[in-house]
């Protein structure tokens, strides 16, 4: 995710709770859905797919606020 932000993401993560919070949802809820996707885990179509909203939300606000840390 935004490779092109990779040594910000880093350095968010360590320095600011509330983008670390942020990044660590949006990885479990990755998690969550590959397992629902791949059968481990029960799941409805339409529970992934909200899923997968949230997770969509929470990528944009990481967006958000590595563009604003990084001077874009």
């Amino acid at each position: 995710m935004f490779p092109e932000y990779r040594e910000e993401i880093s350095r968010l993560k360590t320095e600011d709770a509330h983008f670390s919070r942020l990044f660590n949802l949006h990885n479990d809820l990755d998690h969550q859905i590959k397992n629902m996707e791949s059968g481990i885990v029960v799941g409805t179509h339409e529970a992934i797919e909200n899923l997968k909203k949230e997770k969509l939300r929470l990528k944009d606000q990481l967006y958000v606020i590595l563009r604003k840390t990084a001077g874009n």
